[in-house]
């Protein structure tokens, strides 16, 4: 296969030239008509394309093109998925190769298999080498949890308020399930499923006397539950390393250290979901790795194939043999072409010095959101680290009402500026391509600030 190794870091600049650039109202007629057509018969779509129906038909790099011809700057990475910058030439080639050559031999050795897991090994800390290839989320989730199964012995998992891990049974039921329609996500948890709350540093249940946020008043609770919540057959706590669906919401930074050491006493494992936060989001491999702990099995997905589907559950060493209790493979998982986009993916990263960019570009974006909470009104929290972004809008800074509707009307107004991006009701989430530059960066959150003066010259805040 033909090796891109010398492809310039800047392949993806001349098609961001003059992005945003709108020739139409927005969404443009072609969207409206083709949308019209295709719901007749597409149900059950996300919220972002009920608020903006827009229809793409092309994405490089950092923008994306309707079928009318607008192009538009893209701040949420198709849902923390095209982290590389849409159809990168490297992912896109490997992915092509395969498909041409071996597409399914279920889960048999392949040359493109051999290489990613010895590169996975080398990207993952300690002793994090058993692992498992799947194609979407949800299906490394559940063989998460059946792992932890097979282990432990045990069967109770916890996880935490407003985490988000999948949509099936048992992935559901590591998250909230009241969607408004009690039948919506089930008539009621799985068994042996239970949650808790999480520190959230801007909203805390549990306070120092000087008003900080009380880590260790959350892991007493922890303690207490464990004894009153549960049978005493806990598996593992199922957490994600910073609440992306929440709004990007990162823990303090002596939770995860505290957590670990609560596992560790009681022989509960640890399960670091990190499906969207991984794959240098926020400049590491793991977000965990900030905290320096080793969780004891973690899933991989959305960044990780650059667009493709391609999933990863991996667990240490010492579990591997787990793995062939739960009839782990899957009829797509770990497919030649999945393999090459994963592994390409992995040395785009390591090539164009990703995890360098997100983290001097993630400094830019932390500052810029700090000035913006002191200037505008309706900002009450700002969150994130590397390019995993929220800032969460309030009707006051001091009661912290959420203010959902400002945030469908700032979602839209910068929508039709040319910003392609992720409603979260109250919450704006931001989630841009990784390598997208300070220039760029600038250039999206002045359109996110132009539309929130809007919202507040609206309902009179200016």
């Amino acid at each position: 296969m033909k090796q891109i190794n010398q492809l310039s870091k800047d392949w993806w600049r001349e098609s961001a030239l003059n992005a945003p650039d709108i020739k139409t109202e927005l969404p443009g007629p072609k969207s409206k008509e083709m949308h019209a057509r295709t719901s007749k018969y597409m149900r059950g779509l996300s919220s972002q394309v009920k608020l903006f129906p827009v229809c793409f038909e092309e994405g490089f790099g950092i923008t994306l093109t309707d079928v009318d011809g607008n192009r538009y700057l893209d701040f949420s990475s198709g849902i923390y998925v095209a982290s590389l910058g849409h159809c990168h030439p490297k992912v896109s080639e490997a992915i092509s190769f395969w498909a041409k050559k071996l597409m399914n031999v279920h889960d048999f050795t392949t040359p493109v298999k051999e290489k990613l897991m010895e590169k996975m090994v080398d990207i993952l800390p300690g002793n994090l080498n058993a692992i498992q290839l799947y194609s979407d989320g949800s299906s490394a989730v559940e063989a998460a949890i059946r792992a932890a199964r097979a282990i432990t012995n045990k069967h109770e998992f916890i996880s935490a308020y407003r985490d988000f891990h999948g949509k099936t049974m048992a992935a559901v039921s590591c998250a909230r399930m009241y969607r408004g329609n009690t039948l919506s996500y089930g008539t009621t948890r799985a068994p042996g499923f239970y949650m808790v709350p999480r520190p959230d540093p801007y909203r805390p249940l549990w306070t120092k006397e000087n008003g900080v946020i009380d880590t260790d008043a959350y892991i007493s609770f922890y303690e207490q539950f464990l004894i009153e919540g549960t049978v005493g057959n806990v598996a593992a706590f199922v957490l994600e390393p910073a609440q992306g669906w929440a709004g990007s919401i990162f823990p303090p930074e002596d939770f995860f250290p505290k957590l670990k050491a609560l596992c560790e006493k009681h022989n509960i494992l640890l399960y670091d979901d990190e499906v969207l936060a991984g794959m240098g989001r926020t400049g590491e491999w793991l977000t965990l790795n900030h905290w320096n702990v080793l969780p004891d099995i973690v899933t991989f997905g959305k960044s990780f194939g650059n667009g493709f589907p391609v999933t990863a559950m991996v667990v240490s060493e010492e579990y591997g043999d787990a793995l062939e209790e739960i009839s782990a493979s899957s009829s797509y998982g770990g497919n030649p072409m999945a393999c090459a986009a994963a592994l390409a993916s992995i040395e785009v990263i390591e090539e164009e010095d990703i995890l360098q960019n997100v983290r001097e570009v993630g400094q830019f974006f932390s500052k810029r959101m700090n000035e913006m909470k002191e200037q505008h009104p309706i900002i009450g929290d700002v969150k994130g680290k590397g390019f995993l972004l929220g800032m969460e809008l309030v009707k006051d800074k001091k009661s912290k009402e959420p203010f959902e509707e400002a945030g469908k009307l700032v979602y839209q107004k910068a929508f039709r500026k040319g910003l392609a991006w992720i409603p979260a009701g109250h919450i704006l989430r931001m989630s841009p391509p990784l390598i997208m530059d300070e220039k760029y960066a600038k250039r999206g959150m002045d359109i996110i600030e132009e539309a929130i003066s809007e919202v507040e010259k609206k309902f009179g805040y200016k």
